[in-house]
């Protein structure tokens, strides 16, 4: 049976999307894209930082709401970058069934 929770990625991605032409006095999403992609990307680090602490505290609530916002603002960062979740859902389904170690290794470093 499917698990029609991960369909909630694709459908937040396209309200991201949708709400890039929004007012920004109305909604946040516009506010942040019209900020820039810069503001996008620090808003992903911020949010990034207060997940981690919250696992490292062991606060599981805590954890599932700020894993939640940074979700939420990837797809924004994406949204501001012209990156389709789909690229990065492709991504990951070509690294199904490898070894991390082995997909790391074999990076093109720059």
């Amino acid at each position: 049976m499917p698990d029609h929770r991960l369909e909630v990625l694709a459908e937040l991605a396209d309200t991201v999307a949708a709400r890039r032409h929004a007012s920004p006095d109305v909604s946040y999403t516009a506010k942040l894209l019209s900020q820039g992609i810069e503001k996008c990307a620090k808003k992903v680090g911020e949010e990034a930082v207060e997940t981690a602490m919250a696992a490292v505290k062991g606060d599981r609530p805590h954890l599932r709401t700020e894993a939640a916002d940074l979700f939420y603002h990837l797809i924004v960062l994406l949204e501001a970058s012209g990156t389709p979740l789909s690229d990065v859902m492709g991504e990951l389904a070509k690294r199904v069934g490898t070894s991390g170690l082995a997909e790391k290794a074999g990076r093109k470093t720059v």
